[in-house]
């Protein structure tokens, strides 16, 4: 599985999918230094030891290249997540990017609307975001929301949903500013730490509950969802809206 691991790791190295390639690199070489522990032929033991020694120059370089990257604004990830595919909380999807210096958060997505429109769950999964945030580790102080404006009688259940997140935000210090704009279509959260994150469904891409008593109700790591993308990019300086 090791040998298997580091393959798949210079592969994506060779196409220039650095990130990617620096995580193979990661588990190839725990896996071979297990093999080293279980291995009892020294000769083998040298052969295993000169490789990972390699392998492990070979990802200090990519970490010092992807930092180059975004150093110099250039950094980009993207995340496929496959239909019904689980293991994509939140908190696995952002705290990457959440460190002790962020204290500003924008939110763009059209669709923050009523929970019982069609994406039902929209106002909820902005709250499950928020709740992240306060928990940390960053220090955030101030959260700027720009969507659109439900249609028709959902508007007043909108405002109400909207405001009750606002008001429970200020029990925390947090501040949550709330914009509408008609013609919002693109959907990103941005850090002022520089990240930047684009997700092809925004904060709606968690499939519904079979059941409310249904695993993955409540923990969103078990939670199945829709087929999206998440590009992660990083920039010298966050514009603000």
């Amino acid at each position: 599985a090791g040998v298997e691991t580091v393959k798949r790791a210079v592969e994506l190295d060779l196409a220039s999918r650095f990130q990617e390639s620096l995580v193979c690199y990661q588990e190839g070489i725990d896996l071979l230094l297990q093999v080293v522990k279980a291995t009892k032929d020294e000769a083998k033991k040298h052969r295993y030891r000169q490789k990972i020694s390699e392998y492990m120059t070979r990802a200090e370089d990519i970490k010092k290249q992807i930092e180059k990257e975004k150093q110099d604004g250039k950094y980009h990830k993207q995340i496929k997540i496959e239909e019904d595919a689980t293991g994509f909380s939140y908190e696995k999807l952002f705290q990457e990017y959440l460190n002790e210096v962020v204290s500003e958060v924008w939110v763009e997505d059209p669709y923050i609307r009523h929970v019982h429109q069609a994406r039902r769950y929209s106002l909820y999964n902005f709250l499950r975001f928020c709740e992240m945030l306060v928990k940390g580790p960053c220090k955030v102080k101030t959260i700027h929301l720009l969507t659109s404006f439900d249609e028709g009688s959902g508007r007043s259940q909108q405002m109400s949903g909207l405001e009750e997140i606002q008001q429970s935000l200020k029990n925390y210090e947090v501040t949550l500013n709330i914009a509408f704009s008609p013609s919002i279509h693109d959907r990103e959260i941005r850090f002022n730490n520089g990240w930047m994150i684009k997700i092809g469904r925004g904060l709606d891409y968690f499939k519904k509950p079979q059941g409310r008593f249904s695993i993955g109700y409540c923990d969103f790591d078990l939670r199945p969802c829709h087929e999206t993308t998440v590009d992660v990019f990083h920039t010298k300086h966050t514009k603000k809206m």
